[in-house]
């Protein structure tokens, strides 16, 4: 089932235009920190704020999950959303490419996320107009 938790979590990023959206598996390098660390960022502090807001709804509504911690959203140049096994990290662009995090763990798998477009609605699942 994690696959699909960190699938919620990069389309919450995806709907609010995160960028470069990775998701890291720490479990094989033996962090003690979470099993996987997704990591994504944005071109503006607005846009930071629009995709924690998102992941924490997100993830509340579909997965049944609210944040053991939350950082950084008095400023949104850097936040973190700490759910246990995930934490994610949502930077401001010119943050991430200073902080540069995913290097620190280059020996750990890795995965790339894009946006997906949303489902056709079914024919049977559009009510008929009255």
């Amino acid at each position: 089932m994690i696959t699909h938790d960190l699938r919620v979590i990069a389309d919450a990023i995806l709907d609010k235009k995160g960028q470069d959206v990775i998701s890291i598996d720490l479990r094989p390098v033996g962090s003690a920190i979470a099993d996987y660390f997704v990591i994504c960022n944005a071109t503006s502090t607005t846009a930071v704020s629009a995709i924690a807001d998102n992941i924490i709804k997100e993830a509340k509504e579909q997965l049944g999950m609210k944040p053991l911690r939350t950082q950084g959203q008095e400023n949104n140049f850097w936040v973190i959303l700490d759910y246990g096994h995930i934490v994610i990290h949502i930077f401001l662009t010119e943050y991430r490419e200073f902080y540069r995090l995913e290097d620190l763990w280059a020996d750990a798998p890795r995965k790339t996320y894009k946006y997906r477009k949303p489902a056709a609605k079914k024919k049977e699942d559009v009510l008929p107009e009255e």
